[in-house]
């Protein structure tokens, strides 16, 4: 018995689907060769040395990052909170790329090798401006090849609640007379925030 429906392919598998599990997959080799080549040359001490002692700096490291990150979110609010005259403070010296620090750090604290490696680049600052600048300007890229409806837009669609008198779209839902008790007019209601 047919339907007349011609049946359909299932769905193609996007790119990303494929390669990332198999990228996962010959990372985690390329981690477990490396470490068994520096063991066997140097000592399975030395080896365990260097994990330990990766973890426990990328532990710091990410530390330090989080507290100057929280350090500067506190101050942006006190002067967003006390009004401080004149435009609002750039960022301090030394505080930008906490994003690649805190990266760094996490890179630090994964076992491995070659995430040690990874992380320790994640620290040096020309390194950290130039991954900085180069995810900013793939942000923007996309941001503003964002179709209506994507997550470009939603930044534009949350923003309902205008100050001007603007009129945003929204949708009314009526209560019908007989399905609801009248309610009378109590005065403005606190907005929903």
């Amino acid at each position: 018995m047919t339907t007349g429906i011609p049946p359909s392919a299932p769905p193609k598998r996007s790119r990303a689907r494929t390669l990332v599990p198999l990228a996962i997959a010959a990372w985690l080799l390329a981690e477990i060769w490396l470490l068994i080549t520096v063991a066997s040359a140097a000592g399975g001490l030395t080896v365990l040395a260097l994990l330990v002692g990766g973890a426990v700096l990328g532990g710091y490291v990410i530390k330090r990052a989080g507290r100057r990150a929280f350090r500067n979110l506190t101050e942006t609010l006190q002067q967003q909170q006390y009004g401080a005259a004149g435009p609002v403070a750039g960022p301090q010296p030394g505080s930008e790329g906490n994003t690649f620090t805190m990266l760094g750090g996490l890179l630090l604290m994964v076992p491995g090798l070659l995430s040690d490696v990874l992380g320790l680049l994640c620290l040096v600052p020309p390194v950290r401006k130039a991954l900085g600048r180069y995810a900013e300007r793939s942000l923007e890229k996309r941001m503003r090849a964002a179709r209506p409806g994507s997550l470009g837009d939603a930044f534009q669609q949350a923003r309902m609640h205008q100050p001007d008198g603007k009129v945003v779209q929204g949708e009314v839902i009526r209560e019908d007379a007989g399905s609801a008790p009248y309610r009378e007019d109590r005065g403005p209601r606190p907005p929903l925030t």
